[in-house]
């Protein structure tokens, strides 16, 4: 298992990629959307070893991703739950399964999102801004925020701050 980590770095993809970063955490995350709830059906969906699931989901219980709830029936069993923060990574996991339907998808989309009030496919996502208007990347500008090192401040002063330059 590559357990990247990024000490030196003050960035909060850098610090998301330590917990979500390896390619196995986010197909369990995505399992567990798809209501996958106990570790024989994350193994059983996912064909993953039963040591690298067993790190996996115990690694995303620890960063309070996922939680372990104890459920009656015989062996003492226990369903893998989302929590808040796991919650949160919704719109993460729509933006790469979007991105990977449009590229990496040439026979179509194996699944679609549909909005459960109306039926309809949900909505591309995009990044918008305070007016609610889509924004490109060439209409963002960076700052440095409440966390950002020396580092990080030097190199947005010396640059544009433009997410792609024009």
């Amino acid at each position: 298992m590559r357990n990247e980590q990024f000490p030196d770095q003050a960035c909060s993809v850098a610090r998301a990629l330590e917990i979500v970063g390896e390619w196995w955490t986010l197909l369990l995350i995505r399992e567990a959307f798809l209501g996958t709830r106990r570790f024989g059906e994350f193994e059983r969906n996912l064909g993953v070893a039963k040591n690298v699931l067993s790190e996996r989901l115990s690694k995303l219980v620890a960063c309070g991703v996922l939680e372990r709830v104890d459920v009656p029936g015989r062996g003492n069993p226990r369903d893998y739950r989302l929590t808040e923060k796991g919650r949160d990574l919704f719109p993460v996991l729509v933006a790469l399964m979007q991105w990977g339907d449009r590229w990496a998808a040439p026979a179509g989309p194996p699944l679609r999102l549909l909005e459960r009030s109306t039926g309809e496919e949900i909505a591309a996502l995009c990044v918008r801004g305070t007016s609610g208007a889509a924004l490109a990347p060439q209409e963002v500008r960076i700052a440095p925020g409440p966390g950002a090192d020396e580092k990080i401040r030097r190199r947005l002063a010396d640059a544009a701050s433009e997410i792609l330059p024009r």
